[in-house]
Formats: structure tokens, sequence, C-alpha cells
């Protein structure tokens, strides 16, 4: 799935994303900006969340109830190495059958799961956003 979009269509392309997801683990790639969080917010909508999603970037992950299932929602930002991602028990919640939603993935390479879905976000220069989604791990954009 390749799309642009603004702001006012998360919600249609956060429920086209969850459609096409193969997994239940997001790995979402994209610079300082890019709107990897405000992506996760729409997803959590879209998955019948009732509190708003907000950024892990302190707490490493948040945990956001949805319609008959929880989203655990991470901020590798500030992961030094593995061991911290190793610390907070990231196999438990990668491996617990719950969604997990992933920003700056590429700090964890080695612990993800083989087959996470990818996004890769981009600014464009009239600000809209385009993402491009891959099924299983796929480190190139």
């Amino acid at each position: 799935m390749t799309a642009t979009y603004n702001i006012t269509d998360l919600s249609k392309i956060a429920t086209q994303i969850l459609d096409q997801m193969a997994s239940k683990t997001l790995l979402l790639y994209g610079d300082m900006g890019s709107g990897k969080t405000t992506l996760v917010k729409a997803l959590v909508v879209a998955l019948g969340g009732k509190n708003a999603a907000s950024s892990p970037t302190f707490s490493i992950v948040n945990e956001y109830k949805v319609k008959n299932d929880k989203v655990y929602h991470f901020d590798m930002y500030r992961i030094e190495n593995e061991t911290e991602a190793y610390d907070i028990g990231i196999e438990e919640y990668l491996y617990s059958g719950h969604y997990n939603f992933i920003e700056w993935p590429e700090k964890i390479t080695a612990l993800l799961p083989q087959d996470a879905d990818s996004i890769y976000l981009h600014i464009n220069q009239d600000d809209s956003r385009s993402l491009k989604l891959n099924h299983a791990l796929n480190l190139t954009n």
C-alpha cells in the first residue's frame, strides 16, 4: 500500500492500514516530525480506543485499551542499545498477541519479529505525508 494524505485523511488512512496489516506488529519509520505518533493516534481510534494516544518518548511504552484488545505503543528514540529494550520486557510485549506499534524500530532491529509490517513516512514539500506499507521485516525504503 502506498498513499499520500493530509491530516484530514488520517481516519481513512488508519482504517486502510489496519485492513491491510498482515501482523499485529507495525514498525513506523520516518524522520522526526514525519507523523509517526499522529498516525498511531489515528490507528488507536480506528481500533476503538477511547483515550487519546500520546507520545511515549519518555515512558518508552504506553498501553491503550481498544475494542477487544490492547495496543502497546513504543518510542525507541531514547533507547541506547538492545539491552535497554530487554530491560523493559520488550519480548513479552512483542509476543503478547496484542498490537505493537513501534516508532524508531531501527534502534532494536535484532529484536523485531520477522513477520512485522513496516510503514515508511515521508514529509512532502506541500506538507502532506506519503507512506508505504510493507509486509514482513524490510528495513529499506
